[in-house]
């Protein structure tokens, strides 16, 4: 519903609605504002309004907003689905859409719009069309579209409204050249009613009408104004400075006690108030007339207005209502009293996570502002690491730290006193600690991880543990895995002293694969198990946590073989956050499902995934020990696809003549399967040597720093180096080494079946000859009930017949028979619907057909189904 302002739009909705009430549906309504242009707060309020009218309903979607950065298609598929799920009706009322001045707002929408299941519908209502792609769903016939020609009142509908809803009994002529004048539009002749009420000569004021709608309605406004007692004009140009009014804080900002009385009196005399709720406790002015109010007060007495917002920004910080409070402040210019007031919200902004809003009020504040305040600096740089912008955050902490030294010794600190202040010294150490982490720094990582325990108090445990972390995380990135666990332990410690269960329970993700780092995948599980129990215990509070545990849980079982086990840990963090609601969840909710896609021999999902993956990443957090680009180097050599490898090396500037070291650990072990995959598509004796020679080396800092899993992974690949050479005897002599000496050798499944052709052969020869024991024999057993997943030419497969249907394509396939559509599919598979649609293509192309229904037809005739 698309018009200029006045025009009924939100009145005609209403009443479209009142009327329908009742019936099989479901309505959703939001009334917007311009502080809704920040995405977060957009579609906190979209789900908020829908579970006004489905209750239960978003719980997920909203737990993902707290996210930072906003994941906004994976927020909104989560929505989608679960309004998919709705029953009845729903419809959704957006209205004032016009007020929300955002291209990354509209994208969403947009995409939401694209997704809407069948039963859901979005009703708009804007000033202006919106950045949307109206004209395409105009060509699908998926638009209604109510217009100000709609709209507009029939002289007919502007006599009744005069006549008989104002009580002014004009004649038809007057009636007549008041539409013609107005245009029929709706506003301008409510406000000519008021103006005309009390007048003895009607026709000689309407006959003086003229000029365009601009100056009409400021001319009719003006004498709405101009004819209301004084008090009345009075509280309506001041208050007009708030966006919602209730009787108390309207006496605190106009000075006055009648507050409540005159909100009562202004809504009996129709004066454009809204009521905001069933009791006449809060109201808002018209959009328009608010406008006009606030333009009049400019004009009238411009240096009132920073004062009234300062009396509304002190009403709102009595009240413990920050943001309103913040905001007025802003309003006002008073930079000072709101960095005053963010370092006040602080704590509850971190303990939210509404880093979102804290992020649009430092950009509101001058940059001067931002520097003063301590504590205002270091959370920014916080933000802007978070959002993956390095480079600023350094000076950011520079200037805290300056600001801090800059109070006289015996002085009071000019900020406001809180926790955050009090440690912020240590929270700065923390935060350069993650920095320099970011950056590969590890003794960087180290030196400001003791600086901070140096700083922080005994009794300071969010500081200590972050700091412990940091430090234990830096003995991880050196390969250093005892040191790592005793160190990172002490971190976790710090969290559960200071209450912190969920960061507690996330970080056991953290524990857990240092563990697999030392090769007790035993230890790490029961880790997960004991930590699982507690998640579930305390229930929706620490679901973020239980999601992270899920993720961890099915990259175990997917090594150890049990792909089913891992699919349903996957589908459980799903379902408690969309994949999980925090960044790194995501991230390894991707990673893990890829895995999975992987071993069931569908690389192109796999990778897809991990494009997913890689726009998550942050670095900062975690030693990135599993780089992105090399799992996907990884998946190209499996299936046969080397030249892509090839190019990975290449840009990585990986060679095998690379020193040792566990940060390159896992790109250095995926080169190494390349030159062996490259060695047996053509082979070349030198550069297998020097692969060797690199695993020598690697075998050789593992050792020494008693990462047990990675030598077994190093001494897997020196049994397929000597056999890819031919040499038998020296490759089952590493492989028997290898499973002998690592301490729990049958948590490792997957890492050998992996390697698909070339280790079964290994396996069964090291079987013949006693030489692999009982795990051995478990492997062959499982590969052998495996469908090959991969080439071991080198090459990869030519998908010419329908026997090369993967097992992904056989599941798409059998879901394709039914009545289920597109979308729906790709929910039920949990993948986008583009990743579907490239699934689709390859089945009709295998099967040589080019619909839905003839893949089904001939899916039957070669028994497939």
């Amino acid at each position: 519903m698309s018009a200029p302002a006045g025009f009924g739009k939100t009145t005609l909705l209403a009443e479209w609605l009142d009327e329908t009430a009742g019936k099989d549906h479901s309505v959703a309504w939001l009334s917007l504002d311009p502080e809704d242009s920040e995405p977060a707060s957009f579609w906190t309020c979209v789900v908020t309004a829908l579970q006004t009218a489905l209750p239960g309903e978003g719980s997920s979607a909203l737990e993902l907003i707290a996210s930072s950065p906003l994941p906004t298609e994976h927020l909104l598929t989560t929505l989608l689905n679960e309004l998919a799920a709705a029953p009845g009706e729903v419809w959704l009322v957006l209205d004032d859409y016009h007020l929300v001045d955002s291209h990354d707002v509209s994208d969403g929408v947009a995409f939401f719009l694209e997704h809407l299941p069948p039963h859901v519908h979005v009703m708009l209502s804007t000033r202006a069309d919106p950045d949307l792609p109206l004209s395409r769903w105009r060509v699908r016939g998926e638009l209604a579209e109510v217009r100000a020609a709609d709209l507009r009142f029939t002289s007919d509908e502007a006599a009744a409204y005069l006549n008989e809803v104002a009580g002014l009994d004009l004649a038809s002529e007057d009636v007549a050249a008041l539409e013609e004048r107005t245009e029929g539009w709706i506003a301008a002749l409510q406000l000519a009613a008021l103006s005309i009420q009390g007048r003895e000569d009607v026709s000689s004021f309407i006959a003086r009408f003229a000029g365009d709608d601009r100056y009409i309605v400021d001319y009719l406004v003006e004498e709405v104004l101009r004819h209301q007692p004084d008090p009345v004009r009075g509280f309506l140009l001041q208050s007009a400075v708030l966006d919602r009014l209730t009787g108390p804080l309207c006496d605190a900002v106009t000075g006055r006690d009648d507050g409540s009385d005159m909100l009562m009196a202004l809504e009996r005399a129709n004066l454009f108030i809204v009521p905001l709720d069933d009791r006449r406790e809060w109201y808002r002015y018209h959009h328009l007339f608010a406008d006009v109010l606030r333009a009049r007060m400019l004009a009238e007495q411009p240096d009132l207005v920073p004062l009234l917002h300062q009396r509304a920004s002190q009403w709102y910080e009595r009240h413990d209502l920050a943001e309103e409070a913040v905001r007025h402040a802003l309003a006002a210019l008073d930079f000072d009293r709101a960095a005053y007031l963010m370092e006040l919200a602080v704590p509850a902004i971190r303990r939210n996570r509404q880093e979102a809003m804290l992020l649009g009020w430092l950009k509101a504040l001058s940059d001067d502002a931002v520097r003063r305040s301590p504590v205002l600096s270091v959370f920014y740089g916080y933000m802007l690491m978070v959002s993956g912008d390095l480079d600023p955050v350094e000076p950011r902490l520079d200037d805290a730290e300056r600001a801090l030294a800059g109070v006289p010794a015996g002085s009071a600190p000019p900020w406001a006193d809180t926790e955050e202040l009090r440690t912020l010294p240590a929270t700065i150490a923390v935060y350069r600690a993650s920095l320099a982490q970011a950056r590969g720094d590890v003794a960087g990582t180290a030196a400001h991880a003791r600086r901070a325990l140096d700083l922080a108090g005994p009794s300071d445990h969010l500081a200590r543990g972050g700091a412990a972390g940091f430090l234990g995380l830096a003995a991880w990135a050196n390969g250093d895995v005892s040191s790592a666990l005793e160190t990172f332990a002490q971190a976790v410690a710090s969290l559960h002293a200071a209450g912190n269960l969920v960061d507690e329970l996330s970080s056991t993700v953290v524990l857990a694969d240092m563990w697999l780092a030392a090769g007790r995948p035993s230890t790490a599980r029961r880790l997960y198990q004991r930590a699982m129990q507690v998640a579930e215990a305390h229930g929706e509070p620490v679901a973020r946590a239980t999601a992270d545990l899920h993720v961890g849980l099915s990259e175990m079982d997917r090594e150890a073989g049990d792909l089913d086990a891992a699919k349903r840990h996957l589908e459980a963090a799903a379902a408690l956050g969309e994949r999980a609601p925090t960044t790194e969840s995501r991230y390894r909710w991707f990673v893990a499902t890829s895995r999975v896609a992987e071993a069931e021999g569908d690389p192109q999902e796999a990778i897809n995934l991990l494009d997913q993956a890689e726009q998550l990443y942050r670095p900062g957090f975690f030693p990135d020990v599993r780089p992105i680009a090399a799992m996907k180097a990884r998946i190209w050599i499996t299936f046969g696809k080397l030249p892509e490898a090839a190019d990975w090396a290449r840009d990585r500037g990986v060679s095998a003549t690379d020193d040792a070291n566990y940060l390159r650990e896992f790109d250095h072990l995926t080169f190494v399967r390349l030159l062996i995959a490259q060695y047996r598509a053509h082979p070349d004796t030198g550069a297998l040597d020097q692969a060797g020679r690199l695993l020598d080396r690697l075998l050789g800092a593992a050792e020494t720093s008693g990462r047990a899993g990675s030598l077994l992974e190093i001494r897997m690949l020196q049994a397929l180096a000597h056999d890819a050479q031919g040499h038998r005897p020296q490759a089952l002599e590493s492989l028997a080494r290898a499973l002998a000496q690592a301490p729990e050798p049958g948590g490792y499944v997957r890492l050998f079946l992996d390697e698909a052709a070339p280790m079964m052969g290994l396996l069964r020869d090291a079987t013949h000859h006693g030489v692999a024991g009982d795990h051995a024999r478990l492997l062959l057993s499982l590969g052998a009930s495996a469908e090959p997943q991969a080439p071991d030419s080198g090459q990869c497969p030519a998908p010419s017949s329908a026997e090369s249907l993967s097992d992904r394509e056989l599941q798409v396939l059998r879901l394709l028979d039914s009545e289920l559509s597109g979308p729906q599919i790709a929910r039920e598979l949990f993948v986008s619907h583009n990743t579907l649609r490239t699934h689709t293509k390859h089945i009709f192309t295998k099967l040589d057909v080019t619909n839905r229904r003839a893949a089904v037809r001939r899916a039957r005739e070669l028994g497939l189904m």
